[in-house]
Parts: structure tokens; sequence; C-alpha cells
């Protein structure tokens, strides 16, 4: 497989052709915090807009693994409006095959070969993925939980507005937890403002490689 795999849907790379496990490491895991962010917390919930090939979840999932306590628990939430089957993941990761020695072929086995609706997958008695298989702006407003970290991965705006819409940020404010972050390789302008509108505190940071900015931020204190 020659530079990074596609989306035909929309004409975009689903992780840089670089690196991809140093764009989600630096994107991602240290544009939220992590694992500063879980070091305290007995359960911690991540959630993402933008499946994938699974390679955020995956690297998420093994700095869990590698730092967190032995009673601590992973709650990992995902959209994908257009999922890969199993067999196509498992070649868009071969590259990090040895990375993710332990934990690739746990994620692989427990894959759905049912990809529509929402797929329950505990991986072990500390990590759980809920998959959510449709449309973000249809599952997210109905999702119930307390999310403390935000990965927005779904393809650049430009390809794929639906994906940064209000109705997404505005119910990413809702289940977000106090203090909630987030992190995107983006820093398309409607994105900052959509966030911004929604509560979020946003700010401007140095993007991966040759991406000269991205933004993070946090969900801003409720107004007493």
């Amino acid at each position: 497989m020659k530079g990074a795999p596609r989306s035909k849907e929309f004409d975009d790379v689903y992780f840089s052709a670089e690196d991809g496990l140093a764009e989600t490491t630096h994107v991602f895991l240290d544009g939220n915090d992590l694992p500063g962010a879980w070091a305290q917390r007995d359960e911690f919930t991540i959630a993402e807009t933008g499946f994938g090939t699974g390679l955020n979840f995956l690297a998420a999932w093994d700095l869990f693994e590698r730092t967190a306590r032995p009673d601590q628990c992973l709650e990992f939430v995902s959209f994908e409006l257009y999922p890969l089957k199993r067999e196509e993941i498992e070649r868009y990761l071969a590259p990090w095959g040895d990375f993710f020695k332990t934990i690739l072929p746990v994620f692989l086995e427990k894959y759905p070969d049912d990809l529509n609706g929402v797929h329950t997958l505990d991986l072990n008695d500390r990590v759980r993925l809920t998959l959510h298989f449709g449309d973000v702006n249809e599952a997210l407003p109905k999702l119930e939980c307390q999310v403390d970290a935000w990965f927005l991965d779904g393809f650049k705006p430009s390809s794929n507005p639906e994906m940064w819409s209000d109705t997404v940020f505005e119910n990413m404010a809702r289940t977000s937890a106090p203090g909630a972050t987030f992190a995107t390789f983006t820093a398309a302008g409607f994105v900052r403002r959509g966030l911004q509108a929604a509560g979020f505190h946003v700010r401007k940071v140095p993007g991966f490689a040759s991406k000269r900015e991205m933004i993070r931020g946090s969900l801003a204190p409720a107004a007493e």
C-alpha cells in the first residue's frame, strides 16, 4: 500500500501519509493532555467523530494500558457513517502491527461483521468500545453519557461539512463533563466559531508536521 489510505466517499486520507500514529499522538492524545487527564480518574470517557480505521482508538487504548492504574476504566465512543470492513482495517493498520501486537488482534476479533447500528465491544475487563454506525447528527443527540475528551476527526470540513455541524457542537456541550477537552486537526474558521458558540474555549496550536495549525480547547465553566 503506497501512501495513506483514502476514503472514496470524501476523497481524503484516513491519516497522515507521513506518520499516522505520530499524527494521532500529536493531535488527539497530546491535544487532550493524555495520559495526564485520566491520571486521577477511576473512569474516563472519550468520544470521537469519525472512527475510520480505528487508529485513534488503538493509540488511546495502548496509552491507557501503559499508563493507567489497574483499577481504572476507559470508555471509548465513536461515530462512523461509512464503516470499513475488518479486512480493510487490518490492511490499513498493518504498518503498526508490531506496535499494537497485543491489542490489535483482540480488536479485530471483536470488530463487528454487521456494519449497521450500535455495537458495544468489551475488549477486556476495563476497556469498552461503543461503535455507532450511522449519521452522527442523528446518533449524537441520543447519546447519554459524560464525555471527558473529544477526538474530532471527521475528514476535512470542506469535504465533509455535515460532520462539523451545529448539532454536533451543541450535543458535544450537552454531553461533556465539566472541563471536558477537545482536539482536532483542523483550524477552519467555521469550526472554531461553532465550538465557541456551543460554549467551548478554543485556541490554535501548531499542527502536525507540515500542517501549520490545529485547534484544541475545553468546555467553558457554566455561568453561575
